[in-house]
């Protein structure tokens, strides 16, 4: 039942007067089982004393457990003693209360085991004593390995203790560690059925392995630890139990030497004395012979419905890693369709796996911590009736008892169901019922519907024909009118209408129709209520939005335009290419395909007083009116400059400080101005934080290195540098923008490699298309705009005196010149 689905709903109304005699008969039956688990107890502790005494025993003499058990009777026997009494006595924790003379049994039975010992055996049986005491109060294995190298430690310097049992497949599975460092304890925690394993021989041949020689050891077994050797010696001795030991006990010292014989003997001794512990902590909980487990599954038998009483397993740390079902009512059942008896011993996590991390987990868990009863929300279940499935509600409730848990599933029958399935409707929709019966003038709301019209629960419905007095003024008519010919003429209605609550004013909407006797006449009216008001909001909200969003259109494209025009005015664009000096000049301007279509991106290719020319290539941050006039003041004041003799890093400078003491003082532009004079036939350039030029010469691609130089609009002392290219006949220049390279997830340098290579492809020779070059580049949406200005020396030119041509770096001009 634990695996169904939940789903989410309202606390169900409380269960009737049957369920609860029920509840208060089950509520006898877990009085009496609690007193009985009481008795159980302390049978259980009883039952530990004397399996504690019992190992003692067995380790003094050596003797078999029945045989240390018939000893312990005759001690109390002629010690005119109970048992429990002997027990104690036995281990020293208990002193007798009268002092008789001992029986010639004991003190011989004790000191003749030990009479071939090397000297120090009283030593050693005081040793036993001591452990002896102090294992009666672990309750683990993870405890029983830390109250050992308590012990060990001074006694035969024991730096860990290690408790191993032997699994089913034939591995071993540690069960109790102490001085052991946790992440070391995690990665042996299994050791599979493999040879070399010291634990795993000590308990195959029922002898110990002593391992007192790292070197020699460590090629013969596989050793704990990370390195292996910060042991020096250890030891493995099985835990005796009957014909063959399944448990181990490893005892680690990090200083060398063997083992001397009182040190094997004792632990050899400590080993049999673990036996009974360890024996206690895998008995039945309810005592060796079950007849108190048989008692409370009869009690369960007979009880009705699904009940289970759990026992918690914990890790060595405490904590609860599942539950053991120790009884179950013949209608429990699991998701393997286990049901009652078969059930008892297995586990939760077996029996009803998803309930793992679920919050009924997490249930059990805060019952079993606090003592308060925990009861989950109701979860629809699928039971199987007659091959038929049927789903049914249920709650489950854990309490607990004892040490453990007390689980019951309640179900919940189909009115009850019924009737929560309307009313989460009626929630989750927001929405009332009502019903007016125009004959016996009786009415019936559903709480929601009160809520719905915001008022009190205590108070009377209204009246149909006076629910439009509830309605605000402008709404009375259209619900009035409803209303009267649905009385009238039995004509249903869906009617709208406003009302206002201490809230505020609430947006409803009415849906009601007629029950009409067989002569027509409307006799009973039945409808519902429902809340709009979220709804509404959110289409005036829509609405409201939309409007801001056409103002704010209506703003951009009106901006666009402008832009546009100033653009156009200020960047006028040639349409065909130019002779400039000489050259052969081609200019490509193409705004972004998304925003506002209009940016900072402008060119110059003007003829200089000098017979020279100029050409430009800038781009300004951003987009908009703002760009397009930092644009056109920094294009017209560069040709000013230059045209009146200033020097290209001059120029940069002085533009740097323009944009500085703008009206926008963040305001920043990459550059790059080039004077070709063509005297010489040599470009002069320099540059602002642009991209490099690229340059075309018989077939080969390059970008030429650039010359120093700060983005405008950065800094207020910039150094600004220039360079000289001497062009050759068919040589071809790219000046661009960054739009022409940059791609969003793509680094530069890829952008870099496109363009070269699309020159390559396209813009090699005479016959180089430009336009091809930029559809190859542009093939994508663009994200800013793209400006190209391609300079070419025609072919058919003089040619220039036979020298090398290089990029000559000019001594540079300072920033503030």
């Amino acid at each position: 039942m634990c695996n169904a689905r939940r789903v989410t709903s309202e606390p169900l109304p409380p269960v009737d007067r049957e369920t609860s005699t029920e509840l208060a008969a089950l509520a006898k039956v877990v009085a009496r089982q609690r007193a009985e688990m009481e008795r159980l107890r302390d049978l259980a502790a009883t039952s530990a004393v004397l399996e504690r005494a019992k190992g003692v025993l067995m380790a003094v003499t050596g003797c078999t457990p029945d045989s240390a058990h018939e000893e312990l009777l005759q001690r109390a026997k002629d010690g005119n003693r109970t048992l429990l009494e002997q027990c104690w006595l036995t281990l020293g924790a208990l002193p007798p209360k009268e002092q008789p003379a001992a029986p010639p049994t004991a003190p011989p039975a004790v000191a003749g085991s030990w009479g071939s010992a090397p000297a120090g055996t009283l030593d050693l049986a005081d040793v036993l004593g001591d452990v002896g005491r102090d294992l009666v109060r672990v309750g683990s294995p993870h405890d029983l390995a830390g109250c050992l190298l308590d012990h060990l430690t001074p006694e035969v310097d024991a730096d860990a203790v290690l408790l191993y049992e032997r699994l089913p497949e034939g591995g071993l599975a540690l069960i109790g560690h102490a001085g052991l460092d946790p992440t070391l304890a995690a990665q042996w925690h299994h050791v599979p059925p493999v040879a070399g394993v010291p634990a795993l021989d000590a308990l195959r041949s029922g002898e110990p392995r002593w391992l007192e020689d790292a070197a020699l050891d460590s090629t013969r077994y596989v050793l704990i630890g990370d390195p292996p050797h910060q042991w020096l010696t250890r030891a493995w001795l099985p835990v005796p139990a009957g014909d063959a030991a399944s448990v181990a006990l490893g005892v680690l010292r990090r200083r060398g030497g063997p083992f001397t014989p009182r040190e094997r003997e004792l632990l050899r001794a400590v080993a049999r004395l673990c036996a009974g512990r360890l024996r206690a902590f895998d008995g039945p909980p309810n005592g060796p012979d079950g007849d108190v487990s048989q008692t409370v599954q009869a009690v369960f038998d007979a009880l009705p419905g699904a009940v289970i009483m759990l026992t918690p397993l914990r890790s060595a740390a405490g904590e609860v890693e599942d539950y053991r079902i120790e009884a179950a009512t013949p209608e429990a059942v699991d998701v393997f369709g286990r049901t009652g008896r078969d059930m008892v011993g297995k586990h939760i996590l077996e029996s009803y796996p998803s309930v793992a991390g679920e919050p009924l987990w997490q249930g059990y868990l805060q019952a079993l911590e606090t003592g308060r009863p925990f009861e989950g929300e109701p979860f629809a279940y699928q039971d199987v009736v007659g091959d038929v499935p049927v789903t049914a509600t249920y709650t489950v409730r854990a309490a607990r008892l004892g040490e453990g848990l007390v689980v019951t599933w309640l179900r919940h029958d189909p009115a009850e169901r019924q009737e929560q399935r309307l009313a989460d409707v009626q929630r989750l929709g927001n929405l009332g019922w009502a019903n007016w019966n125009l004959v016996t003038q009786e009415i019936s709301w559903a709480a929601q519907t009160y809520a719905v019209l915001g008022r009190q629960p205590g108070r009377r419905p209204v009246r149909l024909e006076r629910l439009p007095e509830l309605v605000l003024p402008e709404d009375k008519g259209p619900l009035a009118h409803a209303i009267a010919r649905l009385v009238s003429h039995g004509r249903p209605f869906d009617v709208p209408f406003r009302t206002e609550t201490p809230a505020g004013v609430r947006h409803l909407r009415m849906v009601a129709e007629a029950v009409t006797a067989p002569d027509g006449t409307p006799v009973e009216v039945h409808g519902f209520v429902q809340d709009l008001t979220a709804q509404r909001s959110a289409e005036l909200a829509l609405v409201e939005s939309e409007r801001a969003m056409l103002l704010q259109r209506g703003i951009l494209q009106a901006e666009r335009a402008l832009a546009t025009r100033l653009q156009h005015a200020l960047l006028p664009l040639p349409s065909k290419p130019v002779r400039l000096a000489g050259l052969r000049v081609e200019v490509a301007y193409l705004p972004a395909q998304s925003g506002i279509h209009v940016g900072g991106d402008w060119f110059s290719a003007i003829e200089l007083p000098d017979g020279g020319a100029l050409f430009v290539v800038g781009d300004v941050a951003g987009h908009g009116i703002d760009a397009v006039a930092t644009m056109a003041q920094l294009r017209f004041t560069a040709k000013g400059m230059v045209s009146t003799g200033s020097s290209l890093t001059g120029a940069l400078a002085r533009l740097n400080q323009l944009l500085l003491h703008s009206r926008d003082s963040q305001t920043t532009a990459t550059m790059v101005l080039a004077h070709y004079h063509p005297d010489r036939h040599v470009l002069a350039w320099a540059q602002a934080g642009h991209p490099p030029p690229l340059l075309v010469r018989r077939g080969e691609v390059r970008f030429l290195e650039r010359p120093g130089g700060m983005l405008l609009g950065a800094t207020g002392a910039p150094v600004y540098e220039s360079r000289e290219l001497r062009l050759e006949p068919g040589d071809r220049l790219l000046l661009y923008t960054d739009g022409l390279v940059e791609r969003p997830g793509e680094g530069l340098d890829g952008g870099f490699a496109r363009l070269a290579e699309a020159v390559r492809t396209h813009g090699c020779g005479a016959a180089g298309s430009l336009d091809a070059m930029l559809t190859t580049m542009l093939a994508d949406e663009r994200r800013d705009d793209v400006c190209v200005l391609d300079i070419r020396m025609p072919a058919e030119e003089t040619q220039m005196p036979a020298e090398e041509t290089q990029d000559a770096q000019d001594t540079g001009e300072a920033g503030n010149r």
